[in-house]
């Protein structure tokens, strides 16, 4: 598969029209803008089934935190309110019927599990306790007596473990009841745990985002230290790997203290209570500074990142069916699948913002709780029967004739479709085309759309009859070619006089005093330098030259020549200055040419990206310029003695263009300004005057230049004995 073609995808500026053109998506990133549905995206750019990813119940809370499920396949779940001081605690049964079960006393459940005698067991906060529900009736378990429960996690001995803060301890909890503290971090909060196959207690904390392995015998070993805040959840896979869910960076400046009853944040997760710092993941801001990691540690204690996101916030991690890993993520609802080779999938959205608990159930299921708003879901273990994704649309840059569609990957005995749909307008109504399915010949097919400027297509994958393995596509692709439009030349303008462009093989030093940079077309000469914008390229001193630039360009990113004509105001015809012209400027020597006012055309041709009997050309006149290389006339140049010395009277006249500049020397000295008589160097003829001082009684000599503002320069001197 050539995936370098991709280059070509939208390249509208830089390509030819008679080129065919390929819009390829094979990316992620190709799919930001798509529309997915009930379809999976992996990490290379794969678009499979999605597991099926079904509402199991609606708890009208606005968060959850956990869900658990017991050997019977009834589903417990718990969360809180804004304002409560109450939380709930749900069941959905076998069937799929939930209620719910008991209020007990805190703002929010944030921890249960179950036990091998199936009694359940929540943790509530702040200043929660751990309750024991048996038969739908509640007891308190075990209070710690910390101001918060973050996790509870039991070992092969039954024994109950509970993650607190603000003091980071970790109790451990006899089947009796019967409990103390068993370890102290040097952490604020311990968040998470789990216990691996060894009856060692995994601990994540926060700030530091430390992960620690406890002994039975309750001997802690820092197992690493992440670069993030904090190590929001945990999960051990049957070989002993420990993965670890690490967010937020360091650096990030603590909240300042919320109202003391949890809140649920727009697009982030839910307020902290107020009496101390809490985990970041808790606190009302939308999104956390740092985004997540995901590390794996294996049996030897050796950490590497599998997984990372910029933003989203990693909530909880679980197994499928399969053993492989689930993240549960918000601000935007997702859950992904860690697959081989540092592979991860995209596998479903959730309509809530968070997915803030995970846990694997019966038959390969898992069950998924949400926050903003708190529902439960069962994600798998069957795949969809059948899913779509609908792209953005492709702008190509104008009218356009579509070609072949194609795919890349494998129907499985399932089966693959694309449709197409083509308009007018930048985004798809009703004033577009029906959707056009593309007839398949194995893997390719003619896009049945009409010509239009716009494209979209969408993606069918269905599965083979009675289930099995999901069809997979890893890159589709839609040939199209624009039509041709002609170029457009939108500008012209004459250069200054006595500068000329460098040949196309040469380039002119822009520091050198015998040179000057144009401004952008349709600036204005300044009269006190022209030394303008690098942009437009320089120019170099050349006494009798002139030239042309001009603006043009092509809709369809064609290479153009140019051919560049002049004639004289009030002449008839058209003279070629030169041909198959690559720049967008030229400049001649003026000098052969009779003074007088001229205009150049300039006319564009895209025959170099088209047919012969394609091409196309646009043509424009310049406004009048002005060639002027005749010096200006000095007369009635006189020196008369006055009482205090000379004056000294001319008169400079130019036929075409104003008296710029006036000079006097007196015996060779330097050159001196003079001034005319109205002090104002704006007309075609000037009078000047000066009054100079009778030095001695010997011979003076007088000189006096002018130029015109083609800086053509006359020189006339009168003695005075």
């Amino acid at each position: 598969m050539q995936k370098f073609f991709v280059g070509l995808m939208l390249a509208t500026a830089t390509l030819v029209a008679v080129e065919t053109r390929f819009w390829q998506h094979y990316d992620p990133a190709d799919y930001e803008k798509a529309t997915l549905n009930k379809v999976s995206l992996r990490s290379d750019g794969r678009v499979s089934l999605a597991p099926v990813f079904k509402e199991s119940f609606d708890t009208d809370l606005p968060y959850l935190w956990a869900v658990a499920e017991d050997s019977k396949g009834n589903v417990y779940t718990g969360g809180g309110s804004p304002g409560a001081t109450k939380a709930k605690l749900f069941q959905v049964d076998a069937s799929g019927k939930g209620k719910a079960l008991l209020e007990l006393d805190g703002a929010a459940i944030q921890a249960i599990v179950i036990d091998k005698q199936d009694r359940v067991y929540a943790a509530t906060n702040p200043d929660g306790k751990v309750y024991r529900v048996v038969n739908g009736q509640s007891s308190v378990f075990y209070d710690p007596k910390a101001k918060y429960i973050w996790a509870l996690a039991f070992d092969s001995k039954g024994n109950l473990f509970v993650a607190t803060g603000d003091k980071g301890e970790i109790h451990r909890v006899s089947p009796a009841g019967q409990g103390s503290v068993f370890f102290t971090s040097d952490e604020t909060h311990v968040r998470s745990i789990a216990v691996d196959g060894k009856d060692h207690l995994i601990a994540g904390t926060e700030p530091g985002g430390v992960v620690i392995r406890v002994s039975p015998a309750g001997e802690g070993f820092v197992l690493y230290q992440s670069a993030k805040r904090e190590i929001t959840a945990l999960a051990v896979a049957k070989d002993g790997t420990v993965f670890v869910a690490a967010v937020g960076a360091k650096s990030a400046a603590v909240a300042p203290p919320p109202p003391p009853v949890p809140t649920p944040a727009p697009g982030g997760g839910a307020a902290r209570p107020a009496a101390a710092p809490v985990p970041a993941t808790l606190t009302p801001a939308p999104s956390i500074s740092g985004g997540s990691e995901i590390w794996s540690i294996d049996s030897e204690g050796a950490p590497t990142r599998v997984w990372q996101h910029t933003s989203e916030l990693v909530y909880a991690l679980a197994f499928d069916g399969q053993g492989r890993l689930l993240l549960g993520t918000g601000n935007k609802g997702r859950i992904y699948r860690l697959e081989e080779q540092r592979l991860h999938t995209t596998l479903v959205n959730s309509v809530s913002t968070q997915i803030t608990a995970l846990a694997g159930g019966r038959n390969g299921v898992v069950h998924v709780a949400t926050a903003n708003v708190g529902k439960v879901f069962q994600l798998g273990p069957q795949l969809e029967k059948e899913g779509w994704l609908e792209s953005e649309t492709l702008d190509a840059g104008a009218f356009s004739y579509w070609g072949r569609a194609r795919y890349e990957g494998d129907a499985q005995g399932g089966g693959v479709a694309l449709e197409t749909r083509s308009g007018n307008l930048d985004r798809p109504q009703k004033n577009w085309s029906a959707w056009a399915g593309v007839p398949f010949n194995s893997t390719h097919g003619r896009i049945g759309s009409p010509a239009a400027r716009f494209l979209q297509y969408r993606l069918k994958l269905s599965a083979a009859a009675g289930g099995g393995a999901s069809p997979n596509v890893s890159l589709v692709e839609f040939a199209y070619l624009t039509k041709n439009v002609a170029p457009v030349v939108d500008a012209i303008e004459a250069t200054p006089a006595n500068y000329r462009f460098p040949a196309p093989s040469t380039a002119s030093s822009p520091s050198s005093p015998q040179s000057l940079t144009l401004p952008p077309m349709g600036g204005r000469r300044s009269t006190s330098s022209i030394s303008l914008d690098s942009g437009s390229g320089s120019m170099t001193f050349a006494k009798g030259h002139i030239g042309a630039r001009w603006r043009s360009f092509d809709d369809n990113g064609d290479t153009m020549l140019y051919k560049v004509e002049i004639r004289g105001v009030g002449e008839r015809d058209w003279k070629l200055l030169k041909d198959m012209v690559r720049e967008r400027h030229i400049s001649w020597d003026s000098t052969t040419m009779p003074d007088g006012r001229y205009q150049v055309r300039v006319t564009a041709t895209d025959g170099p990206s088209n047919p012969p009997a394609q091409a196309l050309t646009a043509a424009m006149e310049s406004e009048p310029f002005l060639i002027d290389n005749t010096p200006p006339q000095i007369s009635g140049l006189a020196a008369t003695p006055g009482s205090g010395g000379l004056s000294v009277r001319w008169k400079a006249k130019d036929a075409l263009s104003v008296i710029e500049k006036a000079e006097y020397s007196v015996n060779g000295g330097e050159w001196l300004t003079a001034l005319p008589v109205t002090r104002l160097a704006d007309s075609l003829e000037l009078d000047y005057a000066v009054e100079l001082p009778r030095t001695g009684t010997g011979e003076m000599t007088i000189a006096v230049r002018v130029s015109d503002e083609f800086e053509n320069q006359s020189v006339d001197k009168v003695t005075v004995r």
